[in-house]
């Protein structure tokens, strides 16, 4: 079986709020020095690939579309256990909404020979658009399937379960399919050993600009954005802490209740 999955290298979530920083002319995060990981529901995406590999055989190839740091993320998926990885940068790229994305992942997949199943997290840790993984799918022409938590062949039909807002329910398609993915029980990231990790970091990442793969300039980029960002801005937290007085326990709730009532909590 051959199984694309798409990762996408994003400033580690887990970073200090102080350090986190917007750039209001692009209303983007700013990188600077700050530690880059995979997101969340992409490693839960290769857990899934990764399993399915291991019961059924077949090959498991990670693409992503960045900077060319984003090597980085590839080299730790194969440090998981994938075989090969595709990187898609191109500064042309640069600025691209859900819709310049999934047009540029859906010519790297086709030039790498459609797969079997390709799949995508659900959400990214930065964006969190949910689109792209539905928008691949419509430009491949493909099935999808969102929110899927489990994934098993059945005589050759892919059978999903996806998370509903009061369960979940159990489906089929055909294949190939996109299908984009949570986390779950069943597909906790695995941690890479070190010997895997050290033959990762000498394997080659296959690397495709816009020229490799026939790019539309008037698909992708900042300038060609169908959804685009007015204003991005961090909340303002404030916090205040009122003592209240009262020589007993009965004066103290009397006057706690007549504050809340002031402010019309009750």
């Amino acid at each position: 079986m051959n199984i694309v999955v798409c990762v996408k290298q994003i400033i580690d979530p887990e970073i200090r709020p102080e350090q986190f920083k917007l750039d209001p002319a692009t209303n983007q995060q700013v990188q600077g020095g700050l530690p880059l990981v995979i997101s969340a529901y992409d490693l839960n995406a290769i857990e899934m690939a990764l399993q399915l590999k291991e019961r059924i055989g077949g090959k498991v190839t990670a693409i992503s579309l960045g900077e060319p740091e984003a090597t980085g993320a590839i080299k730790s998926a194969m440090g998981m256990g994938v075989d090969a990885g595709v990187l898609v940068t191109d500064t042309m790229l640069r600025g691209s909404d859900s819709f310049g994305v999934a047009y540029a992942m859906a010519l790297a997949i086709e030039k790498l020979g459609r797969p079997d199943l390709i799949l995508v997290g659900c959400v990214s840790g930065d964006t969190g658009t949910k689109a792209v993984g539905p928008l691949l799918a419509e430009a491949l022409g493909l099935p999808c399937l969102t929110f899927v938590t489990c994934l098993d062949l059945q005589e050759g039909r892919l059978r999903a379960r996806r998370i509903l807002e009061d369960g979940y329910e159990v489906v089929e398609t055909t294949l190939p399919a996109v299908c984009t993915i949570l986390s779950d029980d069943h597909n906790v990231p695995r941690y890479s050993k070190l010997k895997d990790i050290m033959a990762a970091s000498r394997k080659t990442v296959t690397v495709w600009g816009a020229k490799d793969l026939s790019l539309e300039a008037s698909k992708v980029g900042a300038a060609n954005v169908r959804v685009p960002i007015g204003s991005l801005a961090m909340s303002q937290r404030e916090s205040h802490c009122e003592l209240i007085t009262g020589e007993t326990t009965e004066e103290q709730v009397a006057q706690l209740v007549a504050e809340l009532r002031a402010r019309k909590v009750f």
